[in-house]
């Protein structure tokens, strides 16, 4: 009761504070508090068009990737088990609005004690699986009363997470103490939940459940289908920059720089895509691309006969290409670890590409993995993503040994999905 009562009084009234304050100036938030507006009026209408069934099975994500390490789960199920989800970030909304094996999809709305009371008495859940690491401490409180199971899959808990800490770990032990089953992907990380947990509480290794769900997508790309205009007329190598941010290129566009000084027979190709292709960072690009005075086209701007053997970058304005171009490309830069977190590494790994990224990683187990074993280079500045990409696009041996590196390692952490499923049907 104690850290139930500091939670709702201090932190969940700044959480209200902070986000209702940084709305005029983050687009993101100010449409994410948009977004949960009318959830509990969207909530109610679409479960009254749900399919009439026994079990219902409640799934929170916080953004895209942790939907993904779902999305297996979920289709597993989804036969005889009504699905609702719940979500965080506006960056996930449309994908999980669409999504074709969801009964009902709405933000989460702030994990206040009558929210959560709320959202369990109208979607009645028969189990509650939380995607990774989003978990909310009331809905986990107020669930434990219901005597609602809850499991956690795919479950994270890096080295340096805060929930660690000597503060932090009392409060955080309130809430994994009331949570069933917690599938890890890794025996570090089932460890560290040890730390949050007691000893007779059940943390298993499953593994990740997003390698299926990335082999599964890489193994239905044609690699050879010519999907934009102008492709056949790309000689030179590709390199590929997958969903980058601003920070990411400002040492992504130093490199590419550095690469037509040293290496100008290989200079490559980039095709540059970015996270959110809104109109300002698609201006924005193109005024550093100008300044550069790096030749390049917009995706939307290509027409049929067109040639682009002249083209320095092309910047991708249309969502949804990421993994088809994966498939063509020579070398891939993820985007995402100049900034805070580095994103889908699987991806490219899993279609056989050598992988390049920045510093920042501690949010992806899979992506240390390949550097490991060689599937995948670090790299701090310009610099050194420079050398990297010149050492591999000289060395065609070198390129496809780490492509090949990251393809097997794919391979070898299929079957996390049948593993967390074992867990999840004892209670569905």
């Amino acid at each position: 009761m104690f850290w139930q009562f500091i939670y709702n009084i201090l932190v969940v009234p700044a959480m209200f504070i902070g986000f209702h304050g940084a709305r005029c100036c983050n687009p993101k938030i100010q449409e994410g508090v948009k977004g949960r507006k009318n959830v509990f009026a969207e909530l109610t209408n679409q479960l009254q068009a749900a399919r009439d069934l026994k079990k219902t099975v409640w799934f929170h994500f916080t953004s895209v990737g942790e939907f993904e390490q779902a999305k297996p789960l979920i289709e597993a199920i989804y036969a005889d088990t009504r699905i609702v989800l719940t979500f965080f970030s506006p960056s996930v909304a449309p994908n999980a609005r669409s999504y074709p094996y969801a009964d009902a999809a709405v933000y989460l709305p702030l994990d206040t004690p009558r929210n959560a009371e709320r959202l369990l008495r109208f979607i009645e859940p028969t189990l509650i699986v939380f995607s990774k690491f989003d978990i909310w401490p009331n809905l986990v409180w107020k669930a434990a009363k219901r005597d609602i199971p809850i499991v956690v899959v795919a479950g994270t808990l890096h080295a340096e997470s805060k929930r660690l800490s000597r503060f932090a770990k009392p409060f955080f032990r309130s809430v994994h103490r009331h949570i069933r089953v917690h599938c890890a992907i890794s025996e570090a990380d089932a460890a560290r939940f040890q730390e949050l947990c007691s000893p007779t509480h059940e943390i298993i290794v499953t593994g990740d459940t997003r390698y299926e769900q990335v082999y599964r997508r890489a193994t239905a790309v044609d690699p050879d289908a010519e999907f934009f205009h102008g492709q056949a007329t790309l000689k030179r190598p590709i390199l590929i920059a997958g969903s980058t941010y601003a920070e990411d290129e400002k040492v992504l566009l130093p490199a590419y720089r550095l690469l037509r000084e040293r290496i100008p027979k290989d200079f490559p190709h980039l095709i540059l895509v970015p996270h959110e292709p809104t109109l300002e960072r698609i201006k924005e690009i193109r005024g550093h691309l100008g300044r550069a005075e790096l030749a390049h086209f917009c995706f939307s701007e290509l027409t049929p006969g067109i040639d682009l053997s002249a083209m320095d970058v092309l910047i991708v304005d249309k969502v949804g290409l990421l993994a088809k171009l994966y498939g063509v490309a020579d070398i891939a830069f993820v985007g995402g670890s100049f900034r805070g977190s580095v994103h889908n590494v699987m991806e490219p790994a899993a279609m056989g590409k050598p992988v390049v990224f920045g510093p920042t990683i501690q949010n992806a187990y899979e992506a240390s993995l390949l550097v490991d074993r060689g599937g995948a280079k670090l790299v701090r500045d310009a610099r050194q993503l420079a050398d990297t990409i010149a050492v591999w696009l000289k060395d065609d041996a070198a390129r496809a040994a780490a492509g090949n590196i990251g393809k097997q390692l794919i391979a070898e952490n299929l079957g996390a999905v049948a593993r967390t499923l074992a867990h999840l049907r004892e209670y569905v």
